[in-house]
């Protein structure tokens, strides 16, 4: 399953989000995406989860919790129209 995660602290690092993640399940890719021009976080990120229950289960647990200092958006990612 992939998982959007929003409001991010542009702090975060994949490295970081992979170790909450992880915590659910195994985790294929995590991507925060960038800015193209300044390379700087843009505040959200995809997760990649093989298993859709542990997937599940992250984003009832970590929806709305807060993560360095931020509450989380985090719900199942949309297709791409």
């Amino acid at each position: 399953m992939n998982i959007y995660i929003g409001n991010l602290n542009y702090r975060v690092r994949e490295d970081d989000l992979k170790q909450v993640m992880e915590e659910y399940g195994v985790v294929d890719s995590v991507k925060i995406i960038k800015d193209r021009e300044t390379g700087k976080s843009k505040g959200f990120a995809f997760v990649e989860m093989p298993d859709d229950d542990a997937a599940k289960k992250a984003i009832d647990e970590l929806n709305e919790a807060e993560f360095e200092g931020r509450q989380m958006v985090v719900k199942e990612a949309r297709p791409r129209m």
